[in-house]
């Protein structure tokens, strides 16, 4: 017995190693551990290469070797070992990998060092096939250099430009130069070595310019993400084809400017600005004069805002943005800015000239001051219907490296950089000086609040602060002492929490017991920080299945990637998870002890390469529970087969011997695609059962359980095999034993095995697909609550107690404090943003809120909101809307603006513009609002606090 229990744990091992194609003996547990958490701790360096790795792949990793502290009651266990690494679930095209649109880093993937990966693929191995997903490490940005892994590469469409039609699509990474681009374009079009070229890229219909320094990187010459970029090959007379369609136009200039030599860090300055080619015509499309050009860093404007219509006339500030590239958040941030009338006036009478701060080490040497000023006066110049703002982009993205590459970003979060870009660019403090701060001490609210203005514009002196800044009061107070910390802060935008939903809507998939039902797709209402319990409560009440009869489960590509417990929160579950909830029953009244197994549907390959087979996962998965003194590989056939025979369908005369084999389990797989196989490695260790067929009784409504077996009677092949498997589905734990009591734990996990010709012939894949949809998927959702403003304002000056890891430290008590504390608004300034704090994270949580809020296009009064006794009147008018339409992280940006020549509203969507009327623009993708103060010309003067417009220490 000794020996024979040897050789099943020999036979178990190498069915293990069989996982890892060609891998060596891996280390202990503790090894790994280490050896990885050292790994991943390394600091990105710039050319480095590192791997993305499948978070679903990672955290089985994470479990098998313990690698979180609180998750270690599993170290080592064979039913947690995760098999071959696999990304399959990263890629949105099985046959080509590409990888799928917006995933998350530490959501959808961790990122591993080269080291890492070498060691995780000779630990585990890889699925056959799959190529590893290698990435560069980029450098970005010009003072603050910002290191990331770039996961997504630009793709830029080139073509020659003879045959512009025919385009190829290539990937680049931001860091790849000029030059590059140009030897794969050589390749690509079998271009001569000898041969003389030129590249220009093309980033409107007729608007071209010429990429002239080969070192400049793809993030520094501005190539956006489809960019079109056209090669031209000198003619054998030494002539440029291009040149003859200058020769043929007769309004032909070619202007090269060159800037001032100042020196300057940017790689736009002091270099000869290249030229543009408009429907044939090259100049610099722009008009410069001597001093847009004889300031230090300014030379990259002679080409910046390359037009379109630029022979017609329209009204000034109606001018769309091109989009580059997901660049609407910025477009939408860049339009309300601009409908702002004081701030707009202040670039287009140059009064910033004279105010440029090159010397403030906190500012950006007034460039982003000074390409803002560009960009302002090509969209009133009244000359173009949309502009290109790409240097301005390019600008923005070196100072502030979040922006600099081409995914969605948020609109509000580029105003505040901007706002504060803008204000230290502009700051007529050349020297700020040291200012002590003093604690109120029982003063007068309105000293204290006059100290502490006066004490901010000692450092902050702009026409940001003059128009946008205002005054918080904030009141902390002890629990213990009574302590009362009175302080005021400048702040330049409001930030407004909404009112949290206490509930949520869930859609989830019911797999019954009953094998004759087809699952049913039912949506709940449940709450929003509720449990797993309310969930199974909920859907009880509408489906009749008691809810401790439920098991939940997040199904993903033919596996169960969690098994939840009736304790956990709900907030695990995202809203794009695919969740069924199947029924599975509790034991009988004979007291016998049921265990609840998983079943992986799997079909046997060989692979092309060699003679070794492989599996890959299909099907819906299927929950079973089997008394555990009836756990033998005969009663688990029968059980299966009776819970599949809906969708698989066995020959007649099978059918005749098999009495209950015509009542199949409901396990249908809605949601889950079919297309997305994986594959994996194994040994076939699964044992061919006794040709036998159980007879079973189903009880307590066909739950899935079975009770009782009659006699065997004998059936003429089985058409599946078993393997105990991990958790997984990508590697075999053991072998299985006919004939006797298997020992199994609950929710282990069972794979059955098909190969592929009794797949296609028994295997209904529209049936097995099929299922049903309940009328409450198809009644009208309840209108959704509307908010007013003043409702989101009452909620930000509420009192609130500070959390257990927020404190306060309280000077009296010497110790930190959950104190009470309260926001009031002291002064209010000029131009009132309001931002609508719409999106929420949390360590699994992340949600959009898409309540209405009803705001006021015309007099808003906050008067009732400032605590200053000595106030005056604030009253407000809508000027500017930022909107959001879709999911978190992807979505697209719009802006609704009022135009201060005419009065009238516009609504901009990227280059587009078109007339808006008042009653469409209280909508639900409101973000975020811009007031303009009436006749407040008298408050502009920052001398009085209560008449100060103001906020938010820029420092």
């Amino acid at each position: 017995m000794r020996t024979r229990a040897a050789h099943r744990q020999r036979r178990g091992e190498r069915t293990k190693m069989a996982a890892a194609e060609g891998g060596g003996a891996r280390p202990d547990t503790a090894v790994q551990r280490a050896e990885l958490r050292a790994l991943l701790a390394t600091a990105l360096r710039p050319g480095e290469a590192w791997y993305l790795v499948d978070i679903s792949w990672f955290k089985q990793w994470k479990k098998f070797v313990g690698f979180d502290s609180w998750d270690t009651f599993g170290v080592g266990d064979p039913s947690l070992f995760p098999g071959p690494v696999d990304n399959s679930g990263l890629f949105s095209d099985a046959e080509t990998q590409s990888l799928k649109e917006h995933l998350i880093d530490e959501l959808d993937y961790v990122l591993v060092p080269t080291e890492a990966w070498n060691k995780l693929v000779a630990w585990y191995g890889c699925i056959d096939g799959q190529q590893p997903i290698v990435r560069k490490v980029v450098e970005y940005g010009l003072f603050v250099k910002h290191c990331k892994v770039e996961v997504y590469l630009l793709e830029l469409k080139l073509c020659e430009s003879s045959d512009p039609d025919n385009v190829i699509s290539c990937h680049f990474s931001k860091a790849d130069t000029v030059a590059t681009i140009e030897k794969e374009m050589r390749k690509l079009f079998n271009i001569p070595a000898e041969k003389e070229t030129r590249l220009w890229n093309r980033y409107m219909s007729n608007t071209f310019e010429q990429l002239s320094k080969p070192d400049s990187t793809v993030q520094d010459a501005g190539l956006y993400h489809g960019q079109i970029v056209l090669i031209e090959v000198k003619n054998d007379d030494d002539t440029w084809p291009r040149q003859h369609l200058l020769a043929k136009s007769s309004t032909a200039t070619s202007r090269n400017f060159t800037t001032s030599s100042k020196s300057s860090a940017s790689s736009y300055s002091s270099v000869s600005a290249t030229s543009v080619i408009t429907n044939g015509d090259s100049s610099n499309s722009y008009g410069l004069n001597s001093s847009h050009l004889g300031r230090g860093g300014s030379g990259f404007v002679c080409n910046s805002y390359n037009c379109g219509d630029s022979a017609s006339l329209s009204q000034p500030g109606l001018c769309g943005l091109s989009n580059l590239g997901n660049t609407c958040f910025m477009n939408s941030a860049l339009q309300c800015l601009s409908n702002t009338p004081p701030l707009t006036d202040y670039f287009l009478e140059d009064k910033y000239e004279a105010e440029i701060n090159q010397n403030n080490p906190l500012g950006m040497r007034g460039e982003i001051a000074e390409a803002y000023a560009e960009l302002i006066k090509q969209i009133w110049s009244g000359r173009q219907s949309h502009v290109a703002p790409r240097m301005f982009k390019t600008q923005v993205g070196r100072f502030a490296p979040q922006f600099s590459g081409y995914q969605q970003q948020d609109s509000q979060e580029l105003l505040a950089f901007l706002l504060d870009g803008l204000h230290e660019d502009l700051n007529r403090v050349k020297k700020k000086p040291y200012l002590e701060l003093k604690d109120a001490n029982g003063r007068p609210d309105s000293v204290v609040a006059k100290e502490a203005w006066e004490n901010h514009r000692l450092r902050n002196d702009s026409i940001i602060v003059d128009i946008f800044h205002g005054l918080f009061k904030s009141t902390l107070v002890c629990p213990k002492c009574s302590k009362v910390s009175v302080t005021f802060d400048p702040f330049c935008y409001l930030t407004l929490p909404l009112p949290l939903r206490r509930d949520r809507l869930m859609e989830v998939t019911l797999v019954y017991a009953d094998p004759q039902r087809r699952p049913v797709q039912y949506r709940v209402v449940v709450p929003m920080m509720g449990a797993i319990s309310d969930l199974c409560e909920s859907l009880s009440k509408i489906s009749g299945v008691p809810a401790e009869n439920m098991v939940v489960t997040d199904v993903y590509n033919h596996r169960f990637h969690k098994i939840f417990q009736m304790d956990e929160g709900l907030n695990h579950i995202m809203p794009k998870d695919d969740i069924f909830v199947y029924e599975v029953c509790k034991p009988s009244e004979d007291g016998s002890e049921y265990v609840t197994l998983s079943v992986y549907f799997r079909e046997k390959t060989m692979r092309q390469s060699s003679n070794t087979s492989g599996t890959v996962l299909f099907g819906q998965p299927l929950l079973i529970s089997v008394p555990k003194h009836k756990l033998t590989v005969d009663h688990l056939y029968v059980v299966v087969l009776e819970q599949i025979s809906r969708y698989v369908k066995l020959p007649l005369a099978e059918e005749q011997s098999t009495p209950c084999s015509d009542k199949g389990t409901c396990n249908g797989s809605s949601g889950v695609a079919e297309g997305d196989i994986e594959e994996m490695d194994h040994q076939d260790g699964g044992q061919e059962g006794k040709e036998k067929l159980s007879e079973i009784e189903c009880h307590s409504d066909g739950c899935m359980q079975v009770e009782s077996t009659r006699d065997l009677q004998p059936c003429k092949k089985q058409h599946f095999t078993f393997s105990l498997v991990n958790s997984y589905g990508t590697s075999e734990i053991n072998s299985i034993v006919e004939g006797k009591i298997l020992k199994l734990n609950a929710f282990s996990t069972l794979a059955i095995d098909w190969d592929s010709d009794t797949r296609r012939l028994l295997f209904d894949e529209q049936e097995a697909q099929a299922f049903e949809k309940h009328s409450s998927l198809l009644q009208p959702q309840k209108k959704k609550a509307v908010v007013a403003l003043r409702d989101c304002i009452e909620l930000f000056t509420t009192m609130e107690t500070l959390g257990e890891h927020d404190p306060w430290y309280c000077p009296n008590c010497k110790k930190h404090q959950q104190a009470t504390k309260k926001f009031d608004l002291w002064s209010l300034p000029k131009i009132l943003v309001v931002h609508l704090k719409r999106f929420s994270y949390s360590r699994y949580w992340r949600d959009k809120l898409d309540t209405v809020v009803e705001f006021p296009i015309r007099g808003l009064n906050m008067s009732e909101f400032v605590c200053d006794p000595r106030r005056g009147s604030y009253i407000y008018d809508l000027i500017a809307v930022s909107n959001h339409y879709g999911a978190m992280g992807v979505g697209h940006y719009t802006a609704y603006a009022k135009n201060k020549v005419n009065d009238k509203w516009y609504y901009f969507d990227d280059s587009s513009v078109s007339v808006a009327s008042e009653d469409q623009i209280v909508t639900k993708a409101a973000y975020v609002l811009f007031y303009q103060r009436r006749n407040s010309e008298e408050h502009l003067a920052p001398s009085p606090p209560q008449e100060e417009c103001d906020g938010m220490d820029t420092n």
